[in-house]
C-alpha cells in the first residue's frame, strides 16, 4: 500500500491507497510538527486506529508547500516504514507541460491538483478552486498545458488577519451563514470573510475561464479544507477533497514506473 502524504501551512492530509482505493484518511496540525520519530509515531498509530498495520506500506510519497518540514518527514517515513519517499518536486515526472514564467515557482500541491484533475477529466479544459490556507486556482487546457492562475488569502487567514490586527474584532467560528446582514461584530464577521470569498471565487472563475478559454467553458473542480463550506453556492462542478492526494498518488506511480 502507498501512504500519501500532503503538507500544508496548517495541517497535514494524509491518505493510504490500496491501488486506487482510498483505505483511509487522516489530519494533523503542521505546526508544531516534531522530530522525524514523533511524526513516525503518530503516523504508525492513527493508521493502527483506521484499521491499517503499518507493516503494510510499501510505499510513500510526500508532497509539502513547507520546506522545513521535509527532513523531518523523510525520516519518519525511512525508519517507520522502511521507505526512501518520492518527494514530489522539480525535476518529477508529472505529465503536464508548466507554462509558468517561472515553473519552480508553483507550489507541489497545485502541481498535484493538476496532475489529479487532468487524469480524471483528460482533454477538458479545467479549473481548480484549493480551498486551504490560501484560495488557490489552477488553469489546465484540454492539451494539459498548466497555464498558470490566480491566489488570494483563504478563509481562515483572513479570520485570523481580522482578529489579530484590528483592536475590539474578536477570532470567529468559521461557518456558513444564512445571511449577508450580520446583526451582531460576530455575524458581520462570518458575513463577511465567507460572502467575500464567494465572490472572489465567482468573479475569478469567470475571469480566469474568459481569459484562458474564451467562449469554451472549463470544468471546475472545488478541492481543499474549506471546499465544503462552499458546497450549497454552484461554484463548482464537483467537490474532490482529497484531490492532491490522487495527484501525489498517480505521480508517485509515474516516477516509480
Amino acid at each position: 500500500m502507498l501512504l500519501c502524504l500532503d503538507v500544508g501551512n496548517t495541517q497535514i492530509h494524509g491518505g493510504v491507497f490500496d491501488h486506487d482505493a482510498v483505505r483511509a484518511q487522516f489530519r494533523k496540525s503542521t505546526h508544531p510538527l516534531g522530530s522525524g520519530d514523533e511524526l513516525g509515531a503518530f503516523f504508525t498509530a492513527v493508521l493502527r486506529e483506521k484499521g491499517i498495520d503499518p507493516r503494510t506500506i510499501a510505499r510513500t510519497a510526500i508532497c509539502s508547500v513547507v520546506p522545513a518540514a521535509q527532513l523531518a518527514l523523510r525520516q519518519a517515513c525511512s525508519t517507520y516504514f522502511k521507505s526512501e519517499p518520492f518527494v514530489l518536486q522539480a525535476g518529477a515526472k508529472t505529465g503536464l507541460k508548466v507554462r509558468y514564467r517561472n515553473p519552480l515557482e508553483v507550489g507541489a500541491d497545485r502541481i498535484a491538483n493538476a496532475i489529479a484533475a487532468t487524469q480524471r477529466h483528460p482533454r477538458r479544459d479545467l479549473l481548480i478552486v484549493d480551498c486551504g490556507t490560501a484560495t488557490t486556482f489552477d488553469v489546465v487546457n484540454a492539451a494539459g498545458e498548466y497555464l498558470g492562475g490566480a491566489i488570494l488569502p483563504g478563509v481562515n487567514t483572513s479570520l485570523d488577519a481580522l482578529a489579530s490586527h484590528t483592536a475590539k474584532l474578536p477570532r470567529v467560528e468559521i461557518v456558513r451563514p444564512e445571511v449577508a446582514l450580520g446583526r451582531s461584530t460576530v455575524e458581520s464577521i462570518q458575513a463577511g470573510v465567507f460572502h467575500g470569498q464567494v465572490g472572489a471565487i465567482r468573479e475569478l472563475r469567470v475571469a480566469l475561464a474568459r481569459e484562458a478559454f474564451g467562449e469554451n467553458r472549463p470544468w471546475v473542480i472545488g478541492t481543499g479544507g474549506f471546499a465544503w463550506l462552499f458546497e450549497r453556492e454552484a461554484l463548482f462542478d464537483e467537490v474532490i477533497p482529497e484531490l492532491v492526494l490522487l495527484g501525489l498518488k498517480h505521480a508517485e506511480l509515474l516516477n516509480r514506473e
